[in-house]
């Protein structure tokens, strides 16, 4: 007997279904493993339930040079770099996306093409370029490689929100006697909040995560980021301390946590333009 055109989407529905529950359990069980070997004092590999609730692996990494000092120089290097990389992108992305010129479409591609280049091709020639200009284990030249590593992708996506806010809006700023540079600040970034918010998270939790460079750059200890210096806890001929391994990833996940919280109203808004281009 044939299939009817509604069996048929019903089969693919539950098709789709269960492949995003395939999706969804490969995301879930290494968070399960994470949260479940927190609170447990013989954590292994393996996903289970703890025989008994304990916060000891909290109390072995809540140290000040095992994790306080590394998550400080987290947050300096990535929250520095993400404002440096959210203020040059507007700034490049707003003569990209009001103004027309042959060479937009050019430079739009070669940035496009910028951004498929893998961090480890350029490391060796960046590195030589830090030691003869003294920026090596400083945590400033940290903070400009990463804010140019992570420029053209955020130039790319905010000047494709830039390009949602009309230009009246501008022009009736630039009418009252507003220059370029007020409109962006005072016009176009305040309506385009959803745009800013994705480039500040997509900036700050790729250089959150990132290992290679700081490890890289970065020479003293003292300087280096939970990134690196998660690393400590595998030790020695493959022995790993699992329960504070997991203690500690779930302390280095606050900090995105907390960032996705605070943006999320914008993440989830339009431009609030209303009637502002009306009449």
């Amino acid at each position: 007997m044939p299939r009817t055109p509604a069996s048929r989407r019903t089969a693919h529905r539950l098709a789709a279904d269960a492949g995003l529950l395939v999706v969804a359990a490969a995301f879930a069980l290494p968070l399960a493993w994470v949260v479940l070997s927190s609170l447990d004092a013989h954590a292994g590999l393996e996903v289970k339930v703890p025989d008994g609730l304990t916060l000891d692996n909290f109390d072995a990494v809540l140290k000040p040079d095992i994790t306080f000092t590394p998550l400080l120089n987290s947050l300096i290097l990535c929250g520095g770099a993400t404002l440096l990389t959210v203020a040059c992108a507007a700034l490049a992305a707003y003569p990209l996306s009001r103004f027309r010129s042959r060479l937009n479409r050019p430079f739009l591609l070669t940035i496009l093409f910028a951004t498929s280049l893998p961090i480890t091709a350029v490391m060796v020639p960046v590195y030589a370029l830090f030691v003869q200009v003294n920026l090596i284990d400083t945590l400033q030249g940290t903070i400009f490689f990463f804010a140019a590593s992570q420029l053209p992708f955020a130039i790319w996506l905010m000047k494709n929100f830039m390009d949602g806010v009309p230009k009246e809006l501008e022009e009736a700023a630039w009418t009252d006697g507003a220059s370029s540079f007020q409109s962006l600040i005072r016009v176009v970034l305040p309506l385009m909040g959803p745009g800013v918010a994705v480039v500040t998270v997509f900036a700050f939790v790729m250089m959150w995560g990132n290992f290679f460079v700081p490890f890289m750059l970065l020479l003293t200890p003292d300087q280096m980021p939970a990134s690196v210096s998660i690393n400590d806890f595998f030790g020695n001929r493959g022995t790993v301390v699992y329960g504070q391994l997991a203690a500690f990833s779930v302390i280095y996940s606050t900090p995105v946590i907390l960032l996705y919280v605070l943006v999320a109203r914008r993440l989830g808004g339009g431009f609030a333009l209303g009637g502002a281009v009306k009449g």
